[in-house]
């Protein structure tokens, strides 16, 4: 379970770090892209423990697939970026991907 714990926290690292990475403009706001930096480099810290216990395949498409469906939820609702039905759709099924890649996964 605590490898499972330690991939949420690096799920939530990567989509503060991508977060502050819109807020930096293209590095244009050199603070907002120094705190994005370091939450990507703190969301590896925290990656590397789940690793020694999920296995990688299964741990990169959660923690992708987690990331996408909130990074388009963020674009959303924090800068009125618009998705269509189609990419909702999508997006649906990346959320599909990740929920049965964890109830397939034994415990860690």
């Amino acid at each position: 379970m605590t490898a499972w714990l330690y991939l949420a926290a690096a799920i939530a690292l990567e989509i503060g770090g991508t977060f502050f990475l819109k807020l930096s403009n293209g590095f244009e706001k050199a603070h907002w892209g120094a705190v994005s930096i370091a939450l990507y480099s703190a969301c590896f810290w925290v990656l590397a423990p789940a690793l020694k216990a999920i296995p990688v395949g299964v741990a990169y498409a959660i923690w992708s697939g987690v990331g996408i469906m909130a990074a388009g939820a963020i674009g959303a609702f924090a800068f009125g970026e618009r998705l269509g039905p189609l990419q909702l759709g999508f997006i649906a099924l990346i959320l599909v991907g990740a929920v049965g890649l964890r109830l397939t996964t034994a415990e860690a």
